[in-house]
């Protein structure tokens, strides 16, 4: 097993987006239910994909979708209701037909969670393709090693 790393590499193309925790996203215990990180982790992924590569829309128009094949989350500190936790992505690998996201997520000084989801390109019946030539190049030219 992998491990996500605590923040992007040297060199990574990076996003960043705030979210202000929600009272329905806590659970009984007064933390943010761990599958909301998950949910925190795709606003970011896609808002990514929009401002560094194409918007999701554009592959939904081609008949492909990432389909998420790995999800891997470290807690290390929880969230409470009306934090403002910052969610930082960043691409750490491109294949012919999967890519692979990391997160860290942050309150403050505060390392919250790190993350890394795993992704299959698929049509939209669900068999998988490769990444486009030109999609495959110009997502390779913002992973960290191409800094």
């Amino acid at each position: 097993m992998s491990r996500a790393p605590a923040g992007p590499p040297a060199g990574a193309t990076a996003t960043t987006i705030l979210h202000r925790v929600a009272f329905y996203e806590t659970d009984a215990m007064g933390v943010v239910h761990h599958a909301n990180y998950v949910k925190f982790m795709e606003r970011a992924r896609v808002l990514w994909m929009d401002e560094h590569h194409r918007p999701y829309t554009e592959y939904l128009e081609r008949d492909l979708n990432f389909a998420v094949t790995r999800v891997e989350v470290d807690y290390r500190l929880p969230a409470r209701f009306d934090d403002e936790v910052a969610v930082t992505v960043w691409l750490e690998w491109t294949r012919g037909a999967s890519l692979r996201m990391a997160y860290a997520l942050t309150l403050g000084d505060d390392l919250l969670v790190t993350a890394a989801t795993e992704h299959a390109v698929v049509d939209g019946q669900g068999r998988v393709r490769r990444l486009p030539k030109e999609d495959r190049a110009a997502l390779g030219k913002l992973t960290p090693a191409s800094g």
